[in-house]
This record gives structure tokens, sequence and C-alpha cells, in this order.
């Protein structure tokens, strides 16, 4: 009887510390982790809206049902607002990536990525009615971001969101259909909460093609897509000390 009583003391207290290391933890550069039923993956795509490449890709989102995120280059929307309405209309989300997207410009300083964002998400609210919280940095926020910067973007409501899966396809030479796909599926087992770069330029026509190899990878994993959200835990690289430090 004693026994019995001791093993059961005995199993409650393993439960007890299973679930102590089970509860999610955010790291610095790692997605919040979720339960197992709750496996999500973050599809967002940079540089657009592009007439045909965008366009192409929400053809291959709506096959699928799919919902993504598209953060937009402000010089590119003039012209071209019905493809920033339709990713609107279609139910996926907009962030920000800066207006002129040339790193010399966006990088001289805090205060000039910061007016570069300002500026993206004024036309996208004079556009759409809405005011974009999730932004990312060209090339991502790794060298660039400190807690001063981040603070002062928290104050304008915006996030940083960079990524823990890249496409490797907004190189200067895009890699073929198959290995954009096995650059989609090179992903660490232990993520539950995975975010994709892509990207939706001109010379991107094999991104739109790979994108079912993709989707249909993840599904079959159990992961559903989203699109971030005010709600979606931020996910940003290590900071640097200061904005001193050299970059």
């Amino acid at each position: 009887m004693k026994l019995v009583r001791f093993q059961s003391i005995l199993l409650g207290v393993l439960l007890s510390v299973a679930n102590i290391f089970s509860l999610p933890v955010k790291a610095e550069g790692e997605p919040l982790n979720e339960p197992v039923n709750g496996k999500k993956v973050y599809l967002t795509f940079d540089d657009g809206p592009i007439p045909v490449i965008t366009e192409g890709i929400l053809d291959v989102l709506k096959e699928q049902n799919v919902k993504a995120t598209f953060f937009v280059v402000g010089k590119e929307i003039p012209q071209r607002e019905d493809i920033l309405r339709r990713i609107y209309n279609e139910g996926h989300s907009i962030g920000l990536h800066t207006y002129s997207h040339k790193y010399k410009k966006v990088y001289n300083c805090d205060d000039s990525l910061i007016n570069e964002m300002l500026k993206t998400r004024e036309i996208v609210q004079n556009t759409l009615g809405i005011s974009p919280t999730a932004i990312r940095f060209p090339g991502g926020s790794s060298r660039h971001l400190t807690k001063e910067l981040l603070d002062s973007l928290h104050s304008l409501n915006m996030k940083v969101y960079d990524w823990n899966i890249d496409l490797y396809d907004g190189e200067h030479e895009v890699p073929p259909v198959s290995q954009i796909i096995k650059n989609g599926k090179n992903f660490k087992p232990g993520y539950k909460s995975l975010i994709i770069l892509a990207h939706s330029n001109s010379n991107n026509s094999n991104t739109v093609k790979a994108l079912p190899g993709i989707i249909k990878f993840y599904k079959e994993l159990g992961y559903s897509f989203s699109a971030i959200e005010t709600d979606t835990p931020e996910y940003h690289y290590k900071m640097r000390k200061s904005s001193s430090d050299d970059k």
C-alpha cells in the first residue's frame, strides 16, 4: 500500500516538472512556441505590390485557401492601388517595408528608417483606410535594431517581424523552383511557429510556381497558415546594445 502511494506521489512530481518545462518560452530571436495543435506558418512576401507576380501569388493563395502577409514598399504603390486593394480585400495582412527600400537611405539613421515606415503607412492609410502595425527591415533587423529604436517603433504602434525560414528567392540569381521548395522545407523541428520569407518582385515568377509545393508540405505536417495580426507575437533578431555600436 505504501509502495502504491509512493508511486502516485512520484508520478505527480514528474508530471509537475514536465508541465513546467512545456510552458511556452519567448526567447529573443525565437517565436513563441504554441501547443502542438496550434502549429502555424506565417507566409510573408516582401517588396510588392508588383503587377503579374503579386497577382500570381494572390491567385495561388486563393486557390489554396491560405492567408498571408505582404510587406509593401511605398514607392511601388502608386498606379498599383488596385493590387493593394486586392491583397486587403482577399483577407491578407499588410505590413510596412519602408518607402524607398534603398539601404543607404533607410539605414542612414534611426529617424530615416522610422520616417520611411511612416511614409508608407500614410500611403496605405490613404488607400485602404487602415494603419498597419507590422514592419520588416530590408534585409532583416540584424545589426540595425537597438533597444532605443525598438522603443521608438513601439511608441508608434509598430512591431518588428523577421523570419526563421528563407526561400532565398530574393537573390540576384533566383533559384529554380525545386530549390525554392527545398529551401522552404528547411526549418528547425522545435519551432511551432514559422515565419517564411518570400518575395513578390518582378523576378519572382519561380516563387509563384513553388508556392503550391511549399503549402502542401506544411499542410501535410499539420500546420495551419495565418496572416500576421495585431496580436501575433513580435519576432526579431538579436539587438545591438546601443545605437553607437558598429553595425
